[in-house]
């Protein structure tokens, strides 16, 4: 089973405003509520390819039972924790030309509801793969993906991560199986600038020597690079297509390669289920279908 973890949960509230006018009163031209947050946008992805999930986290409020009602609406499952105070946030998505975020702080996690989602872990055994993905809440540690994966180490299980910073570099030394930083976190891990996909190779490198078993790099219009603990050094350009809708498209890459590897264990199809998924999502509305995860597979070469 797949497990992904979202700390913070939100509502996605995507705006669409033509000739958008700072400090002026401005009127959408459209709106679409989605649940948002990074492992719930894997967990969606996995579930539209057929993949078995499940999403954990913590939900508050009235925001967090429409954003569990809308997420089980889709079909996703979720076994989510409900907190006692406070309201899950509400992530503001201006897509006015180019697109802005206002990403709100969400509610505090308290010691008693954390115990619970570790419970929760504790079940994972051999073969499972768990999903962390995103910021950790000012109310938790900053250590709390290494003291997950300390804490489940030695038993088989597979872990995903997609974190920047300190919150990658902590959990490098339990071998992580997938990580996925972009080109620009991975050059601010190194203090470099990283434009093209043969300067990214050299550091991805570096962290397969620091424990990683494969580092995915997504680099936008510029395609993406795989690099194995094995040697194997895979790239492709981005394929072609008009880009919507760049929220969730990193996320989806995660889950179209985990999905693509457990399928055929072949790194190969894995890297490109994990473009044609990030890719496909960039080009729709909301996070791709299968159909046309599929499509866009087909073309890449």
């Amino acid at each position: 089973m797949i497990y992904t973890v979202t700390f913070n949960p939100a509502l996605d509230y995507a705006m669409r405003v033509e000739n958008f006018e700072p400090g002026m009163t401005n009127r959408s031209s459209s709106e679409q509520i989605l649940p948002g947050g990074k492992g719930l946008n894997v967990s969606t992805i996995l579930t539209h390819l057929g993949i078995d999930n499940t999403a954990l986290g913590f939900i508050a409020g009235f925001t967090g039972k429409e954003i569990e009602r809308l997420f089980k609406e889709s079909g996703c499952s979720s076994d989510f924790i409900e907190l006692e105070r406070g309201i899950s946030r509400i992530n503001v998505k201006l897509k006015a030309g180019e697109e802005t975020e206002i990403n709100a702080a969400g509610p505090e996690i308290d010691s008693a509801a954390l115990e619970k989602l570790m419970a929760q872990l504790d079940t994972l055994k051999e073969g499972d793969v768990l999903v962390l993905a995103g910021s950790i809440p000012h109310s938790l540690p900053d250590s709390l993906y290494s003291d997950i994966m300390n804490r489940l180490s030695g038993r088989g299980i597979m872990f995903a991560v997609d974190a920047t910073k300190d919150l990658l570099m902590n959990v490098l030394k339990y071998r992580p199986f997938l990580i996925k930083p972009n080109n620009h976190e991975l050059g601010e891990i190194f203090g470099v600038k990283l434009k093209t996909r043969g300067e990214v190779v050299p550091y991805a490198k570096k962290l397969i020597e620091k424990g990683a078993v494969n580092v995915l790099v997504s680099m936008a219009g510029e395609g993406a690079v795989l690099v194995t603990e094995s040697g194997e050094t895979l790239d492709r350009p981005a394929p072609k297509g008009q880009v919507k809708n760049s929220v969730g498209a990193g996320d989806s890459m995660v889950a179209g390669f985990i999905a693509g590897w457990c399928e055929s264990q072949n790194s190969l199809h894995a890297f490109k289920m994990g473009i044609a998924s990030g890719s496909a999502s960039a080009f729709s509305d909301e996070l791709a279908t299968k159909e046309e995860i599929e499509h866009v597979y087909s073309r890449i070469d």
